[in-house]
């Protein structure tokens, strides 16, 4: 138990020693203005409109493949 205890503890701490670089690195502030922003709206509103008909048609595919096939009527 004791060197099971140590293990997960040596490990936390060379964890938590690579990390601290990561928290001491200086913050950058965003100067992007209204139209970058924009643009990437808009691109995201393609990227939605792009996906849902996509979904969809997988849905639609996935409920053919799991439904059982019907028979055809003959046509005389």
């Amino acid at each position: 138990m004791k060197t099971t205890l140590r293990t997960i503890a040596a490990a936390t701490a060379a964890t938590m020693a690579t990390a601290a670089p990561a928290f001491a690195a200086p913050v950058y502030t965003d100067n992007s203005g209204l139209l970058v922003w924009s643009f990437l709206g808009f691109c995201a509103v393609i990227v939605v409109a792009q996906v849902l008909p996509a979904l969809m048609m997988m849905v639609g595919i996935v409920k053919g493949i799991a439904t059982e096939p019907t028979e055809a009527k003959a046509h005389n």
